[in-house]
This record gives structure tokens, C-alpha cells and sequence, in this order.
């Protein structure tokens, strides 16, 4: 996996777009523009999430989970809540979980620990995942390589 602290969307595009061998002609025809338009998005950091969307439809490939992957790695923690008071903030956006995780983030965990760049309690500080979770990770996907 690669990193994903910052993101430069374009660049990500342009790398499906060679993985996929889609032809430029199709590309052009499908946003109704020119080569050179196309080319300005692969140089762009950002793009209009109506159009990243597109992107993704093309390309089938979820250019929005490398934000999410993002979210899970580097937002910062959830504010302390006093126990006692339950005070819960309704909203008419839907609810996600912030511990779902994709194998791509295990195994770059997995991967920090085998490589010792990382200890576990650096991991569990770092990224605030739950100890129980990452040793149920190391037990589940350990077993996983033996076979």
C-alpha cells in the first residue's frame, strides 16, 4: 500500500489510467474534453467530488477509499467523553464507523510490526486502534501465512 498521508489525487488517476490501458480517445470522450484537460487532472492535488466520482465509474476502481483509509490512519482521536453525561448528537447524515478496516490497512499495520519500524504500543498510540483488535489481527493473519 502506499502512502496516504498526503494525497495527490491525480497522480493516483493517471496510475489506474496506465494499469487499466484505457485509451486517451475514451477518457476524452467520456468527460467530453481534450487531452489537454485530461492532462491538468493528472497534475491536480484535488478534484470536485462530482467528477472524482466520474473517475471512479470509469476507472472502477473507489478513489474515495484512499480518503477514508486516511480518515482511519490519521484523523485525530475522538475527544474525551465524561461517562456520566450522555449527551448524543443526532444528525440526518449517515453514520459510519471509524473502526472498519480494510485488509490493505492490516496488513500496513502487520507490516510496521514485522519490520520493526513500529513497536505495538506505537501502533495502539500512533493509531488509536483498540490493543485487543491489533492482537486479534497478529493471531488471525499470522495463522493465515503459516498455511
Amino acid at each position: 500500500m502506499e502512502n496516504i498521508k498526503t494525497i495527490h489525487i491525480g497522480s493516483f488517476i493517471q496510475k489506474r489510467v496506465s494499469e487499466s490501458n484505457i485509451r486517451i480517445t475514451r477518457i476524452c470522450n467520456f468527460f467530453d474534453c481534450g487531452e489537454k484537460e485530461i492532462n491538468q487532472i493528472y497534475m491536480s492535488p484535488a478534484l470536485n467530488s462530482d467528477y472524482l466520482l466520474k473517475w471512479c465509474k470509469l476507472l472502477d476502481y473507489d478513489f474515495f477509499r484512499l480518503y477514508s483509509q486516511h480518515l482511519i490512519l490519521y484523523s485525530p482521536p475522538a475527544p474525551f467523553k465524561h461517562p456520566y453525561v450522555s449527551k448524543v448528537k443526532k444528525s440526518a447524515l449517515p453514520q459510519f464507523r471509524k473502526s472498519i478496516y480494510t485488509k490493505e490497512i492490516i496488513y500496513f499495520i502487520l507490516k510496521l510490526i514485522e519490520t520493526n519500524k513500529k513497536t505495538k504500543s506505537q501502533i495502539i498510540d500512533d493509531y488509536k486502534i483498540p490493543k485487543t483488535t491489533l492482537y486479534k489481527w497478529i493471531a488471525k493473519y499470522k495463522n493465515s501465512e503459516d498455511s
